[in-house]
């Protein structure tokens, strides 16, 4: 056994006797030589050191406890994406994406294409065995006419499409260097795809391009037929559909092109290419806000597209970060450009944030009614809420315990003379709401987002400060 693999694979019987040297695979399943020939191929090229697999969603999910290289879980049809952020993040290491055919031709289909179009040096092993084999023996992009599935319980017929070839697909695509289409039904065809796999896997090594290797794959469990009869099946069946052979070559005449240089983490490479700056901001607060939390205080920001919630929370999250603590702001657009609720939600962390989500969170502002409606029962007791109330006259009946404010933010920044600053506003009433940062903290960070378009600068200092006011207008002055 090549000693890529795992001296005891501890997924099964935690490695102990015969289970912790046998994979999970049905017999007859093609998954373990195709194991094999990459561990062999690993092997015989020195590169287990730089090697990571990537592993999707399907029976090859567990792929990960039997090769002892780096490995990478992916999401149902995203291992292109991934493949290409590890190429490009790390250039000197030998990238393989393993993926069945629902993996790689339903779900991931535009990733796949989109990667293999790039060309860049990575190493595509592409198992079709015509059906969906660890989700229940549903149709799949190349199951046959004919083939009786789980969905197709009659036999796929046109109405259903024709099976996808994509090893021709590919073929025909400008990216890659090498492709071709394999089987493992007898030793002729393991021998062949035993040297596809590491010619694949060279044409990365020597920085020459994208290899693709499709392999015609046994599934007796969902055909209900033995080993034997399966790989017979595949070649009178399987075969016809899907040609074997080289669908493209260019090693011949292709050169070593890809040559990115190592990766590079020095502080003024970085400062370059991010346009940031080598020195840290002035930290204005003196402290952690713990008067909302402890620890961490999530925020929500909602309302429909371009009420401004995104920019106010990527505001919030880089005013927490230049007062030193750890912030997160994740987006979350829905369906709709205008109308609805689209939200953002923050944390701002002593430590480290552990879960950038905002489900429950301490401080909510809202733009508009389903916004309101939608999130303001899932803020935490005690806490508050500003809420728009140029556009939400009538707040629905929340929490006692919380603090509710309305803030007319439309009305004012139209008479400021510009409607789309009432995000601004917003910020300025939640600022005095929370004390979550001083003043100046979020006012530096507005100035350091306009510092290239001076002329909004004034207007939008104007309506962080009338957010303010207002605040405290309709509190009487006493903040509650």
């Amino acid at each position: 056994m090549s000693s890529v693999f795992y001296e005891r694979f501890e997924r099964h019987a935690h490695g102990e006797g015969l289970k912790g040297h046998s994979t999970h695979y049905c017999p007859g399943c093609g998954h373990g030589l195709i194991h094999k020939y990459l561990a062999q191929a690993i092997d015989e090229l020195g590169v287990q050191d730089r090697t990571i697999a990537i592993s999707p969603v399907g029976c090859s999910v567990f792929l990960y406890y039997y090769l002892d290289v780096g490995n990478t879980q992916a999401a149902h049809g995203r291992a292109p994406a991934v493949a290409i952020g590890h190429k490009v993040a790390n250039p000197n290491a030998i990238v393989v994406a393993y993926q069945g055919d629902g993996d790689l031709a339903a779900i991931g289909l535009a990733e796949i294409m989109q990667a293999c179009q790039m060309g860049l040096p990575m190493t595509f092993i592409f198992i079709n065995n015509a059906v969906y084999g660890m989700t229940g023996g549903q149709m799949a992009p190349t199951t046959l006419l004919g083939m009786k599935t789980t969905t197709t319980p009659t036999g796929r017929t046109r109405i259903t499409g024709e099976p996808l070839r994509m090893a021709e697909i590919v073929g025909e695509m400008d990216g890659p260097v090498y492709v071709e289409r394999c089987a493992t039904f007898d030793n002729k065809q393991r021998v062949r795809a035993q040297k596809a796999i590491k010619k694949a896997l060279r044409l990365q090594v020597e920085n020459k391009g994208l290899g693709f290797v499709e392999i015609l794959s046994e599934c007796p469990t969902h055909l209900k037929l033995t080993p034997s009869e399966t790989e017979k099946w595949v070649k009178e069946n399987m075969v016809p559909v899907f040609p074997l052979g080289v669908k493209k070559d260019l090693e011949a005449e292709t050169e070593q092109w890809f040559d990115l240089g190592p990766p590079r983490f020095d502080a003024a490479t970085v400062v370059d290419v991010v346009g940031a700056v080598s020195q840290a901001p002035a930290r204005l607060g003196e402290t952690f806000p713990s008067h909302i939390d402890a620890k961490d205080v999530a925020i929500k920001f909602a309302g429909a597209g371009g009420d401004g919630a995104q920019t106010i929370a990527m505001l919030t999250t880089r005013t927490a970060i230049n007062e030193g603590f750890d912030s997160t702001h994740i987006p979350s657009y829905g369906p709709e450009s205008r109308g609805g609720t689209s939200y953002a939600d923050v944390h701002i962390a002593t430590g480290e944030v552990l879960s950038p989500a905002s489900p429950q969170p301490h401080i909510l502002v809202a733009f508009n009614p389903p916004s309101l409606e939608k999130f303001g029962p899932d803020v935490q007791p005690g806490g508050i809420i500003i809420y728009d109330s140029s556009v939400i006259p009538d707040p629905p009946e929340l929490d006692p315990s919380l603090r509710v404010v309305g803030i007319p933010c439309a009305q004012i920044a139209k008479d400021l003379g510009k409607v789309m600053v009432k995000n601004v506003v917003a910020l300025g009433a939640m600022q005095a709401a929370t004390n979550l940062f001083p003043r100046e903290s979020f006012l530096a960070t507005i100035r350091a987002a306009l510092h290239d378009q001076c002329a909004l600068l004034a207007l939008n200092e104007e309506a962080f400060a009338w957010g303010g006011k207002a605040y405290e207008e309709a509190t009487d002055g006493t903040g509650a």
